[in-house]
Order: structure tokens, then sequence, then C-alpha cells
């Protein structure tokens, strides 16, 4: 019989450390062969490399990012609607092992073309599993937890979160330097050992695990039959149904088609008008988040969802009522990621412009700063989580910590600004100062990413959990897309108009107009959790 004691009440269930130890793991086969990827793709034929240009590697990587990020829908129906969280993890798991091992196995191919067959394929495995798994594994984890339990999950997406960051510290660190010494076969098989011992841990929690069944065992609708049968037997609601599904589903989703197709197409006038009417949809989108929020309209009201009682259950009304209202505070995360990105672009294109220094015998330039974020973030969560958060009550609400994140986002492109100002003036600057920004930024980023990811669970109906998890993975997918529209319209006839102390300073203007936003509609918010807005 479960242990039910006070004590059991404020003790982590033990398959926790599985699930964390897990994520360490995977993290680091992720994040270092992304490390070198970049690097292989253009480095010369003879030294192992595919001797392809800068701009098919960019277009290699960034599709397969844009992959990462919208294969977390397959894996969110997959896990609530056919196998469960558990079997999707595990099995999924596998297509990653495998992409890695294609990846360590391209010398075997032969000439240039064999070994692009092989990137290709071995990306496109990483991809399914990398992107299959991740709205799973959080939600997995806090289905571990009573209950009884739930003050405990602030800590332990915490440690959730600085296991991602202490995988990709020693990624960034370990892989390049054994590509350097050993060529990339090995450094490419390396991250794929480490991704078969994530998998090992996780299988090996296999006894302990709580598992929530799939809507398919549990005959639970999804979102839009609920939604619908409401709609059939409330036209009266209908104008407030479509502006509420616009806000959450419609107007996002047009967005990304219209920034998608100005993305990947080529020049011209016609491509610059697309260009601006996806950002005028934008506009569009929040002006009606806004306004809902203010009119206290982010969830429809009870007698809508009532006329799917004929139909549905009171679990399968209440999962679907949870999910808009978490799509209202969504919406306006996707700016933060385009500012937190630019760590590993525009950023680094500042950096090469610095003055590198080494320290204690390790030479630090551009590249080299980028593994300064993921050591703030271990030093940062634990200093949060378990210094600063318990003392301020209230005030570290889920909404009020990302509110605070999103001021210090737009905070950081200030500093970023002000060291482009001097380079552009000619003064010769030590790359450390960009430790300034990274700071600020990656506090930001503490409060704003770990916190979403408890928010979504604590908030998300037990069946939408999984597809919450890969919506808020989708508002990072938006975020980058949006500075690749953005960089095409505005770029000038030199081509480094985004690395400009002015673009710099429309990105800190923009997020600060953001922040105002997302502290509006979080502070007309109702939360679900009541411990959660006591900031417990």
């Amino acid at each position: 019989m479960p242990d039910a004691s006070p004590t059991s009440a404020n003790r982590w269930p033990p398959q926790i450390k599985f699930i964390v130890g897990n994520e360490a793991c995977e993290r680091f086969s992720y994040y270092g062969m992304r490390s070198i990827l970049a690097g292989y793709i253009t480095g010369a034929v003879l030294k192992g490399g595919l001797g392809q240009t800068d701009d098919t590697a960019t277009e290699i990587i960034h599709l397969f990012v844009f992959v990462n990020y919208f294969m977390p829908l397959l894996g969110a129906w997959l896990s609530d609607k056919i196998v469960g969280r558990y079997h999707t993890i595990l099995w999924v798991s596998l297509f990653y092992c495998a992409g890695h091992g294609v990846l360590a196995c391209s010398d075997f191919a032969g000439n240039v073309h064999g070994k692009m067959i092989c990137l290709v394929t071995g990306l496109s495995l990483i991809a399914f599993g990398s992107g299959g798994i991740k709205p799973c594994v959080s939600a997995f984890m806090g289905d571990q937890f009573k209950p009884e339990q739930s003050h405990l999950l602030q800590k332990a997406y915490g440690a959730f979160y600085w296991s991602i960051n202490f995988g990709s510290f020693f990624a960034f660190l370990v892989i390049p330097w054994i590509k350097d010494h050993h060529g990339y076969s090995l450094a490419f098989l390396v991250p794929g050992i480490l991704m078969a011992i994530a998998t090992l841990i996780f299988w090996s929690g296999t006894k302990h695990y709580v598992r929530v069944p799939p809507t398919r065992e549990t005959n639970t609708a999804g979102f839009f039959k609920v939604y619908f049968a409401a709609l059939r037997g409330a036209p009266e609601h209908f104008t407030a149904a479509l502006l509420n599904l616009s806000a959450t589903i419609v107007l996002p989703a047009l967005a990304i088609v219209l920034m998608t197709w100005q993305a990947f197409s080529g020049s011209g006038s016609l491509m610059k008008i697309l260009g601006w009417i996806s950002l005028g949809s934008i506009a569009i989108w929040y002006l009606l988040v806004l306004g809902l929020s203010l009119l206290r309209k982010t969830e429809l009201p009870e007698t809508f969802w009532r006329k799917a009682a004929g139909q549905h259950d009171e679990k399968e009304i209440d999962g679907a009522r949870s999910l808009t209202p978490i799509l209202f505070v969504f919406a306006l995360v996707p700016v933060f990621w385009s500012l937190f990105d630019q760590t590993n672009s525009t950023w680094v294109l500042q950096g090469a412009k610095m003055v590198p220094t080494t320290i204690l015998g390790l030479n630090i330039g551009a590249e080299q700063m980028q593994s300064m974020n993921p050591a703030i973030v271990m030093v940062l969560v634990p200093l949060f989580t378990l210094g600063i958060y318990p003392r301020i009550g209230r005030f570290a609400a889920p909404l009020k910590r990302m509110a605070y994140g999103m001021f210090l986002a737009a905070a950081s492109y200030l500093v970023v600004a002000a060291l482009q100002t001097r380079i552009e003036h000619g003064m010769q600057l030590c790359v450390l100062w960009q430790t300034v920004p990274y700071v600020i930024l990656t506090a930001a980023e503490v409060l704003i990413s770990t916190t979403g990811l408890e928010f979504a669970f604590r908030e998300a109906a037990p069946e939408m959990k999984s597809i919450v998890m890969s919506f808020w993975l989708l508002t990072i997918a938006f975020g980058d897309l949006f500075i690749a529209v953005i960089t095409k319209l505005l770029s000038n006839s030199a081509g480094n108009a985004a690395v400009s102390t002015g673009r710099f300073v429309q990105y800190a203007g923009l997020t600060f107009v953001v922040a105002i936003l997302f502290s509006i509609v979080a502070a007309f918010y109702k939360y679900r959790d009541a411990a959660a807005a006591r900031g417990k």
C-alpha cells in the first residue's frame, strides 16, 4: 500500500532520479552533436568534413531545429492518444539512438554524396526522436507526483532544468575536444553512446513509474470534439467561441504558415509584402489576446461548456476548458525565445568582433562564450528555487516570475546594444564583457523557461498535459521563425543589419512592450491550481 504519511508528501518520488538522469544524458547527446554540426558540414573534405557552403550549413541546421520543435505535436498525439508517455519516450528514444549511429558511420559511406545521405538520414531520425519525446519527458515527471506533493513540483522542475544545462555545459566542452583529437566519427559516436545510456537509465526505472493511460484507453475525447459539441448546442456563444479559437489556434497558425512561406521563399517585392502581412497578422493576434484578457473572456463561460455535457463527461469537458486560457499566456512567450536563441547567432557574431582571452590555459572566444549560459543556469536554478522563491510568497506565482523574466530579457538587449555601440566606434572590448548580458538573459531564461514547464503542467488537465507541453515547445519554433522573417525583411546591402545597435535596441523595445502585455494578461489569468497563485 502506498505510503501516505506526511513524510512521504514532502519527499520526492524515488523514480524522479531516473527521469532527471535520462534528461541530462539526452541533452548531452543532443548539444554535443549540435556543437560540431556546423563545422562538420562546412569542414574540408580532406579533414572529414562535407565541404559545403555556409549557406547550405545554415539551411540544414535550421531545418533540423525547425523539425525538432514541430515534432512535439506528433509526440504529444502518440502519448496522449495512442501509447502513453512511457512507451512514447522509450520507443522513440531508439530512433534517436539510431540517428546518432548513422552519423557516426558516415565515414563508411565513402564520398561526400554518401556522407550527405547519412547526414540527412541521421538528422531526420534525431529530429524525430528528440522532438517526439520533448513534450513527454517533463509531463511524465509531473505524473510521478501525487496531488498532496504538488508543492514539490517547483523544485522538481528546477532540478529537471538544471540537469538539461548540466548535460549541455559539458557537451559544449567535451565533444569539440574529441573532434579535434580523434575526428568526426568518434565525436558523433560519443553522443550516440550517451543517448543509449539515457534510454537505459529511463528503462531502469520502469517498475517504479506511475503511468497515466492514453485517452485511447480511457476513451477520452480531445479538445476539438468537446469544443464543437458545445458550439453546436450553444449558437448564442458563437461569436465569443470564434474569437477565443482565433486568439489561441487560428491566428497563430496563420502567422506560422505565412512566415514559413516567406522565410523559405526567395527575395522580391511579393515576398516582402507577404512578410509584412505575416507580421501584421501577429499584431492583430496580440491585440485580440489583450482585448479578450481585459474583458476576462480568455475562458468560455460555463453555459457554453455545459452544452457538451450530453456527449462528453466531466473530465473531457474539464480537459478542453483548461487548454485555451493557457494558450493565451503562451501567445506572448515567443518574443522571449526570439531574443534568447540569438545567443547562438547575433551574439556570437558580435563576440567575433571582440578580443578573445585565456582562462586557465583555455582560449575563450565568441563560440566558447556560449557555454556561459548553461554554467550560469546551474548556479541560478538552485539560488532561485531554494533561496528566493520561498521568501517572496505570492510574488513568486508562476506568471509573475515569467513577467519579471520578460523585462529582464529586454534589459539584456540594452546591454548588448551598448556593447555594440562601442564596437561600432572602434573600441577593442574583451569578449568577457558579454558576461553581463549573459547573466541578465540567463536569469530571464530561468524565470521563464523553468517556470513555463511548471505552469504548463500544473494548469493543464491530465488529458491535455502533453499537448500543452507541445504548444510550449512551439513557442520556441515560432520565436526562431520570427527572427528569420525580421532579418530577411530588414536586411541592408552590407548584410550586417542583424548585428547593429539599432537592431538590438529594436528588439529591446519590442520585448518591453510585450512584457507589459504579458503582465496584463497574467493579471487577469485565473489559476486552476490555487497553490500556484500563492507562489507555493
